[in-house]
């Protein structure tokens, strides 16, 4: 990927400057609910690709809890939205789309499972996300 000259704003950086790329509130939310319900987890495990949010090696489950922005939720309709810097973000947020595919496909020729979220989803019923979780643990 190319990198192109970013143009921004003070308000811009200050916000951006707080995105937390690892161990985040969301991830940190589904772990102790995970936690809670007895199972056990390894955080942001870099052995795999993608460096799954949460797995469960046990089960060879690779959960990911993904940000709207960054990983292109709806992005047919919100690419549209985007005020500035289209180009980058545009190749950025792509880019992203296909990593996440190849990573999955890597985890999943290995044996994985692979469970994906969005950060909504798990902020509006993280019990519902961690059954889901949990009921593919009990699968044999």
């Amino acid at each position: 990927m190319k990198h192109q000259k970013l143009e921004t704003t003070p308000e811009i950086s200050k916000r951006m400057s707080r995105v937390k790329l690892k161990k985040g509130e969301t991830e940190t939310l589904l772990a102790k609910a995970l936690w809670h319900r007895g199972i056990r987890y390894r955080r942001n495990y870099r052995a795999l690709p993608g460096s799954p949010d949460i797995v469960i090696t046990k089960n060879k489950i690779a959960i990911f809890v993904d940000g709207e922005f960054w990983h292109g939720y709806d992005w047919k309709n919100r690419k549209q939205q985007l005020k500035s810097n289209l180009e980058y973000w545009i190749e950025k947020i792509e880019e992203n789309i296909a990593r996440d595919k190849r990573n999955d496909i890597l985890l999943e020729q290995d044996g994985w499972i692979v469970i994906h979220f969005w950060e909504k989803q798990v902020k509006t019923d993280v019990e519902k996300c961690a059954k889901i979780i949990v009921d593919y643990t009990k699968m044999e």
